[in-house]
């Protein structure tokens, strides 16, 4: 069911077909943030390439279970490399993760996450950056990758426009050790070690 179309600055999604009960829970996570427009939900599998082509939303949630292979991500990712993809799964392993973020999603998160954790990946593949599991975790089944927090993300921001510590801290009202511990947080969830780093992954 579409909406209208997105007011100026809020992110807009298009949101694949799962089950019914998750469906709703998803929405509901969604319509809890007011800068998030659906655009489309309850898309099936079939009609995905279309309806991207058509409202070329800024993510598309996608459901791992329903595509035929995660090579579809890859086919998605090239046919529409404006939308930011994320895709969820019931409980992705390392290597599900590793192969659906290599295919070009901005994230791969389980059904388990919790709804900040969702929104806050929304919000961080919206700007092209990838959400990426924690570096260093040990391996096995992974439940979900680490997201940013707000103020993290705030953060993450400033580090992108070359801000210092000192700066960022001003501009967020905050102690400079406390940008170092969110920096530090940062570079952690992304998986990075330096500014280069991070200017790297969030201009590839």
């Amino acid at each position: 069911m579409s909406s209208e179309m997105a007011a100026h600055g809020s992110v807009t999604l298009l949101l694949a077909r799962f089950s019914d009960l998750f469906a709703r829970g998803l929405r509901a996570c969604i319509d809890e943030d007011p800068a998030l427009d659906v655009l489309a939900d309850d898309v099936a599998p079939d009609r995905l390439g279309s309806r991207l082509a058509a409202l070329e939303p800024d993510v598309a949630i996608l459901n791992l279970a329903a595509l035929e292979a995660v090579a579809d991500v890859r086919r998605f990712h090239a046919a529409h490399p404006g939308v930011h993809l994320l895709v969820i799964a019931e409980r992705p392993t390392d290597a599900e993760v590793d192969q659906v973020l290599a295919c070009g999603a901005g994230a791969c998160l389980s059904k388990e996450a919790q709804a900040r954790d969702v929104r806050s990946a929304i919000h961080l593949a919206s700007r092209g950056l990838v959400v990426l599991p924690r570096a260093g975790a040990e391996t096995g089944p992974r439940r979900y990758p680490e997201v940013l927090t707000a103020r993290e993300a705030e953060v993450l921001r400033h580090l992108q426009r070359g801000d210092a510590n000192a700066e960022i801290a001003a501009a967020l009202h905050v102690g400079v050790e406390t940008v170092r511990t969110h920096r530090r947080n940062v570079y952690r969830k992304l998986g990075v070690r330096s500014r280069r780093e991070l200017s790297d992954l969030s201009s590839g």
